[in-house]
């Protein structure tokens, strides 16, 4: 059966650092004959949770925009691959948007107790990237614990990071081959199952 892979940039900047890395990623994972799709935050309409709490009721968000279709495609793939431009030591606004709009899915999974997944036996894994600009060695704790979250909730195993620091101009990714390298490599190995899964995420950093 074919592997689907769901590539997601939260990028504001189309082209940039952590855009082109994922495009990579996903061609690696299609180099293992999987089915690839992108898609850009900024293309769609997705607004803030208001924390009305009523999906701690029903499982879903009432607010009714392009979060539905996302939601759907989050848990329909096999594998997912999250790219996102660091700020102020976190995920960018439009990442997280979308992750706290997941809300209701913890509600779903959590609250009412009922299964997100039909199949609970479906291996689906997700690997995260990111690119920062500082020198800090703690640009990437964040990340690391708010990706955690995010994927537990969408019954997703944590398999991998990729974080490459002191990236400041729009493609200067591009002079870094060995970031794109390990993109391509990472995603070609999220789609086997050769490999038994890592207890932790794999986790590379460059700068």
């Amino acid at each position: 059966m074919t592997v689907k892979v769901l590539g997601i940039s939260a990028s504001p900047r189309a082209g940039g650092n952590s855009d082109l890395l994922l495009h990579q990623a996903l061609a690696g994972a299609e180099s293992a004959n999987a089915q690839v799709e992108y898609l850009r935050l900024c293309d769609f309409n997705i607004a803030p949770c208001i924390e009305c709490n009523s999906c701690f009721k029903t499982g879903r968000c009432q607010i009714e925009d392009d979060y539905q279709l996302l939601m759907k495609k989050m848990l329909d793939t096999d594998r997912l691959i999250f790219a996102t431009p660091i700020f102020f030591m976190t995920v960018c606004a439009q990442a997280k948007i979308l992750i706290d709009r997941c809300q209701c899915l913890w509600a779903h999974k959590y609250v009412l107790k009922k299964p997100l997944i039909e199949t609970k036996s479906r291996d689906r894994r997700a690997m995260v990237i990111a690119v920062g600009g500082t020198k800090s060695k703690k640009m990437f704790d964040s990340i690391r614990l708010t990706m955690k979250y995010y994927l537990d909730v969408l019954d997703m195993k944590y398999a991998a990071n990729l974080f490459v620091n002191k990236m400041e101009e729009p493609g200067q990714i591009e002079k870094h081959p060995n970031a794109l390298k390990e993109a391509f490599r990472l995603g070609a190995e999220l789609v086997t199952t050769e490999n038994p899964l890592p207890e932790k995420p794999i986790d590379i950093e460059l700068t």
